[in-house]
């Protein structure tokens, strides 16, 4: 079993997404594609049917699927959980600082709740107080985890603290592997993840993209190590999300959940590599993807053990379950068993 792909995923249904003016300075895969000429309204609308899709296809392919909504107007990156929270083996949570003040409020501690309900969570590290210091660190947005070998590969950025970085790797046992990347324009690349996928026998990676020889050099002989094949995207294929893909375990083998954007820039000896060990899933979310994110921003990985489950919990009253933004097929499939306490460490001081 691959400790890279998780068997479970979490994704949130936005009833209110849009593009968020407050992270479109920096994130230039965002400004692109800034221009629907649609109402907000249908935008909403097909964002929504867009999870569902995303979603539908995840269970079809066998891969438990914890889906809440969001029915806040406040929060119109909801889309991309990944950037507040991540879980790893262990029974361990992260909750991470985040850039833009609304996207703080995307943050539910009902989500944490529910996971316990579902799987062994032992303790919750939740770092955002560093946000009043100015500190972020936006999850497996700016980081791509090599779970094998435990790695953090980082692209700096605003939204990529050193000093939160340490702190988490630290605490979750991962070496720092930091780089600067930018776009032909000199612009840093915001987030790690639209450039670098790390999978089981095979990683995704925009080299080009990465400022210095000497740590491209170094960057590809570490994603290359073991025998895994090193997949070199070009820009374009970047700015198609090609990178932003996520590695899946389905009870069939591994699957590569990448946008259909995505999988059309491949060339045939790319697929090739990816294909001679995984199974690519394509998933259109081109609705989604004006906001600067794909597939994998959409996706939380669950790396936590499952609970024990005694047979179906009670059905709770449907105002419970939508104040806690749960779907009906998750109330039905709760497990009964009691949630255990939950222990949760918070990061608060000042920089050095």
């Amino acid at each position: 079993m691959s400790p890279q792909a998780p068997g479970a995923v979490l994704l949130i249904r936005p009833r209110h997404f849009t593009p968020n003016p407050q992270t479109a300075d920096d994130n230039v895969f965002q400004a692109a594609g800034q221009a629907p000429g649609a109402p907000s309204s249908a935008l909403s609308a097909a964002a929504y049917d867009e999870v569902t899709r995303v979603a539908a296809a995840l269970e079809a392919e066998g891969i438990p699927v914890h889906l809440f909504e969001d029915d806040d107007p406040t929060r119109p990156d909801s889309v991309f959980p990944n950037n507040w929270l991540s879980t790893h083996a262990g029974g361990r949570i992260a909750v991470h600082p985040m850039y833009a003040e609304n996207r703080r409020r995307e943050r539910r501690w009902d989500i944490i709740e529910e996971l316990k309900r579902h799987y062994r969570v032992q303790d919750v590290i939740d770092s955002s107080g560093l946000e009043l210091d100015g500190v972020f660190l936006e999850g497996t947005g700016a980081m791509v985890l090599d779970h094998a070998s435990r790695i953090a590969y980082v692209a700096r950025s605003r939204r990529a603290d050193p000093i939160a970085l340490e702190r988490f790797c630290t605490a979750f046992g991962y070496e720092p592997m930091v780089f600067d990347a930018a776009d032909p324009g000199g612009v840093p690349i915001y987030h790690t993840n639209v450039m670098m996928c790390v999978g089981t026998e095979f990683a995704l990676v925009g080299l080009d993209l990465i400022s210095s020889t000497q740590r491209r050099m170094e960057v590809a002989e570490r994603l290359g190590q073991y025998g895994r094949a090193v997949v070199d995207l070009t820009y374009e294929q970047v700015c198609a999300f090609a990178g932003n893909a996520i590695e899946l375990r389905s009870p069939t083998g591994r699957v590569l959940a990448m946008s259909s954007r995505g999988l059309a820039s491949l060339r045939p000896e790319q697929r090739e590599a990816i294909e001679a060990s995984c199974r690519i899933l394509p998933l259109d979310v081109p609705t989604i993807e004006l906001a600067g994110g794909s597939v994998r921003c959409m996706i939380v990985g669950v790396h936590l053990d499952p609970r024990p489950t005694a047979g179906p919990a009670p059905a709770r009253e449907p105002a419970v379950a939508a104040q806690a933004g749960i779907t009906p097929a998750e109330v039905v499939a709760a497990p009964a068993t009691p949630g255990q306490a939950l222990s949760v460490t918070t990061s608060r001081s000042t920089p050095k």
